[in-house]
């Protein structure tokens, strides 16, 4: 007889899609050079130097030697650190994938640097802005998507699982006692004796106390 296959886990065939995977990747690299041209267009135009493809898309201009390196760095940093953990977050949503795709968008960034110019990058101020980056990104990432998992759910404008204030419980507790007692008293001014143990009531049910009871003779 065949052996019967085990059914696969619920929700494991919707947690790893390739493709909605691939489509992440490439919204957020996409994303990444938007970005970096909006940034660095306005850069170049608020400093009056000239732009080119090769700030995007190059390393030459990521120098520590100069000024306009640095202010290069300083954009490459709020461009891969910033906007890219807002946009894992937005997208993702999912803390444990945060570093894969941090680190994803940085190391596709370096294959295209290569690519573009030829060579791999010489400087160490281009190398140092990368790293810096992409912690950043990882750990910003990291922290808003857990932020966002700890937001709490609502379901029919309700909140599910609210917090109860630390005094309510006691008051309530107080509250449930002192009405307990009110039917006590209440029941003994009527007549009823209530027995003592679980189960006990007006409707004679419950345990009594019994009184001793003389032997037959």
């Amino acid at each position: 007889m065949a052996r019967r296959r085990r059914p696969p886990r619920a929700g494991a065939l919707t947690e790893l899609q390739p493709l909605k995977i691939a489509g992440q990747i490439a919204t957020l690299q996409a994303m990444y050079y938007c970005a970096a041209l909006v940034l660095l267009l306005f850069t170049a135009l608020v400093a009056g130097t000239g732009f080119s493809f090769s700030m995007v898309f190059g390393w030459e201009s990521v120098r520590g030697d100069t000024t306009h390196g640095w202010l290069m760095a300083f954009v490459l940093l709020l461009d891969g650190g910033l906007c890219m953990s807002v946009a894992i977050v937005v997208l993702v949503a999912r803390s444990k994938l945060a570093p894969d795709f941090g680190l994803t968008i940085h190391f596709l960034h370096l294959l295209v640097v290569c690519f573009y110019t030829g060579r791999i990058p010489r400087n160490a101020m281009w190398w140092a802005t990368m790293l810096t980056s992409s912690a950043l990104s990882v750990g910003l990432g990291i922290w808003g998507c857990r932020y966002r998992e700890l937001q709490p759910v609502f379901f029919g404008g309700r909140r599910i699982l609210a917090p109860t204030p630390a005094g309510q419980g006691a008051t309530d507790g107080g509250e449930g006692a002192s009405v307990a007692d009110e039917n006590d008293i209440d029941d003994e001014e009527m007549g009823f004796s209530r027995g003592r143990g679980r189960g006990r009531g007006r409707d004679g049910a419950g345990e009594y106390e019994m009184a001793p009871m003389e032997a037959p003779k």
